[in-house]
């Protein structure tokens, strides 16, 4: 981590990995004490390092219509991620989830992270797009549908894009002023040559060599003008809190299932505090990786581009 800050380059990472994560096939039993305790301690590893950006709560949790019953876990871990950041007081660190780029529920689950009080909402969104082929356009990815789909979304969303035919023509289409006021920004998928060979350099003990991914990549770069401003983004805080439901029905003692919530809606309090720390800007002391806290949203402007790796890569390392 301190080589990456040396080298201007900060750090998205996903908490999950393939032994700590939600099953999709069975989110309830999944989401337990055990996992959260993972994700605390992964959270307590990373927070203090100033070149953390964000944190990904899940990536890809959902990747068709049979799993969309696991989206309130994917909600209930980013919760507790942001309760758990403010509980030890730590700084603000943005958390937020990747979505599959299914299209049947893509802008559901997006309205989905993003709905109700500031204590239930994802400070961002990001989805992974697959559309845009080399050569292509604005239009003829879709592109323009996913910017009028999302127009007024009222927290920072991005992309993870995975282009064919590696030209990265894409860059100029995502930082202009078509793209800008809607999206800030995207990742590239990957930053190091993996099993998908989608890698954009190959690492081989200390050595580092650029592949023609990097090249092109870093060319886009160069002659892609950053946004003006602020981009023109939207300022809207909320969207519309999630119909009410449940008034009517069998009753709840026998309904069964694991419970999804600690924090009562609205409260905009702390629910569950670590020993020794409170919310915010407390200096606890305790060490355990455990307890829960609401972590403040901050809904300025995100701008991200560049590398996406297992441990994503984001910053300067090509310009």
């Amino acid at each position: 981590m301190t080589a990456l800050a040396a080298a201007g380059i900060y750090l998205v990472l996903d908490v999950n990995t393939p032994l700590y994560s939600l099953n999709r096939a069975t989110p309830a039993v999944s989401y337990n004490s055990v996992y959260l305790q993972n994700i605390f301690a992964t959270i307590d590893a990373f927070a203090n390092y100033t070149n953390v950006l964000a944190f990904f709560s899940g990536n890809e949790v959902i990747n068709d219509d049979t799993t969309t019953s696991a989206a309130p876990y994917v909600k209930a871990v980013t919760r507790d991620m942001r309760q758990y950041i403010g509980s030890r007081g730590y700084r603000k660190i943005p958390v937020g989830y990747s979505a599959a780029d299914v299209d049947s529920n893509r802008l559901e689950m997006a309205q989905y992270m993003n709905c109700g009080t500031d204590d239930e909402r994802s400070d961002f969104f990001a989805f992974n797009d697959y559309s845009w082929c080399d050569p292509s356009s604005f239009t003829t990815s879709g592109w323009d549908q996913k910017v009028k789909n999302f127009t007024d979304y009222g927290i920072p969303i991005f992309m993870v894009a995975t282009p064919t035919h590696r030209k990265f023509e894409e860059v100029a289409s995502l930082y202009s002023t078509d793209m800008t006021g809607v999206y800030s920004g995207g990742l590239v998928y990957e930053y190091s040559e993996e099993g998908s060979k989608y890698g954009l350099v190959t690492i081989s003990g200390s050595s580092v060599t650029e592949g023609n991914d990097f090249t092109a990549l870093k060319a886009a770069f160069a002659k892609t003008s950053n946004p003006n401003g602020d981009g023109g983004y939207s300022s809207s805080s909320k969207l519309e809190l999630v119909s009410p439901a449940g008034l009517t029905g069998a009753g709840s003692q026998n309904a069964g299932g694991t419970s999804t919530g600690t924090a009562t809606a609205g409260s905009g309090s702390v629910t569950a505090v670590a020993t020794g720390a409170s919310s915010g800007t407390a200096t606890g002391t305790n060490k355990s990786s455990a307890g829960n806290a609401l972590a403040p949203m901050d809904k300025t402007p995100l701008v991200l581009g560049t590398l996406i790796a297992s441990l994503t890569f984001v910053g300067a390392a090509l310009l």
